[in-house]
C-alpha cells in the first residue's frame, strides 16, 4: 500500500468484526489506499474472496495482486449491479469507511483542502461530473445558501453565499485560494479553520452527491448480505453518522421501526454493539484523522 494514500482508521477493530469466516466473501466499497482491503485478506483463507469498489481513478494503482481479490472502479451505489454480474450475491460482510482519504486531501490540484492552493475541483473520480468550480460560479445564492446549511451545517450560510455571489460578478471564483480570501473575513479569526472545513465540506457533498449515494449503498445492503453477514460503516461527520445510526436502527433513513401486527420490530438487522466505538487515544495520536471517526457495527437477521 502507498502509506502516504491513507492510513487505515479502525483497522484491526472494523476487520474484527467483518470477517467471522475465513471461507466468506467480502467487500470493501471503499477500497482508497487499500489498507483494509490487505489485512481483511490476511484474514481470508485460500477459499475467501475480496471484492472492492473506489470510484476514484488514483486508487487504482494500489489495485492487489492476488486471485482471491478483484476490483471495481466504481462508486458503492452500483454495489448491487457489480456483486451480480462477478456472482457473488449475497456476501458475508460489507465495510464502508467514509469520506476523505489522506491522499486526496493532501493533494492540492484536488481541491479537497482549503490548506493548499489548487484547482477548486473536489470530484472523487475527476474525470465525471461538475466541480466545485462549476457549483461556485453557477449556482444561485438561495441554492448555495441551502447546501451550506445542510451540508457544511453552517449558520453563515446566508452571509456565504451572498460574498461569493457578490463577488464572482468581477471574476470567477477558480481556486480554493479564491474561495478562502472571500469567506475568510466573515469567520472570527479563532474560528476559522473550523468553518472553512464545514464550507469545504457541503462543497464536496454536493459536487460528489456523497448523501444520496450512501443512501443508495445502505438501501441495498439489506439484501446483498447472508444472514448473520456483518455491515461495518466507519463515518467522519454527524451528517453520513446520523444516517447510518437510523438505517442500521430501523431500516429507513426516518429511524422509525416499523412492527408486525403482534407488535415485534421489523428491522433488517441487529444492533452488535449499542454504543458507538471510537478510536483510542492511542490510535488518535498517530493518526489525527481518526479524531472524529465512528464506527458503527450491525448484523443482518
Amino acid at each position: 500500500m502507498n502509506k502516504a494514500y491513507h492510513l487505515p482508521v479502525l483497522l484491526s477493530t472494523s476487520v474484527d468484526f467483518l470477517v467471522a469466516n475465513p471461507s466468506g466473501t467480502y467487500v470493501d466499497v471503499t477500497f482508497g489506499g487499500g489498507g483494509h482491503s490487505r489485512e481483511i485478506l490476511r484474514r481470508l483463507d485460500a477459499n475467501g474472496r475480496l471484492i472492492a469498489f473506489d470510484q476514484d481513478p488514483d486508487s487504482l494503482k494500489n489495485a492487489i495482486e492476488d486471485d482471491r481479490f478483484q476490483f471495481f472502479e466504481h462508486n458503492f451505489c452500483y454495489l448491487t449491479k457489480f456483486l451480480k454480474y462477478c456472482m457473488a450475491y449475497p456476501v458475508d460482510g460489507i465495510l464502508a469507511d467514509l469520506g476523505v482519504s489522506s491522499y486526496q486531501f493532501d493533494t492540492p490540484e484536488r481541491g479537497f483542502s482549503y490548506r493548499f492552493e489548487g484547482a477548486l475541483d473536489m470530484r472523487m473520480n475527476y474525470s465525471k461530473g461538475i466541480s466545485a468550480v462549476d457549483v461556485v460560479n453557477s449556482y444561485s445564492e438561495e441554492r448555495l445558501m441551502s447546501i451550506f446549511y445542510e451540508y457544511g451545517e453552517l449558520s453563515e450560510a446566508r452571509r456565504i453565499a451572498r460574498a461569493i455571489t457578490k463577488e464572482r460578478i468581477n471574476k470567477m471564483i477558480l481556486t480554493t485560494t479564491d474561495l478562502t480570501n472571500i469567506v475568510s473575513p466573515l469567520f472570527l479569526p479563532h474560528k476559522t479553520n473550523k468553518l472553512l472545513s464545514q464550507l469545504f465540506q457541503a462543497l464536496r457533498i454536493e459536487v460528489n452527491g456523497e448523501i444520496e449515494a450512501l443512501k443508495l449503498f445502505l438501501q441495498q445492503t439489506t439484501e446483498a448480505l447472508n444472514p448473520g453477514g456483518k455491515l461495518v460503516v466507519i463515518s467522519y461527520h454527524s451528517l453520513e453518522d446520523r444516517l447510518v445510526k437510523k438505517f442500521m436502527k430501523s431500516g429507513n433513513f426516518e429511524g422509525v421501526i416499523e412492527k408486525d401486527f403482534y407488535g415485534n420490530p421489523l428491522t433488517p438487522f441487529t444492533v452488535i454493539s449499542k454504543k458507538i466505538i471510537l478510536p483510542n487515544e492511542e490510535e488518535i495520536n498517530s493518526n489525527s484523522r481518526a479524531r472524529s471517526a465512528k464506527l458503527r457495527v450491525v448484523e443482518k437477521k
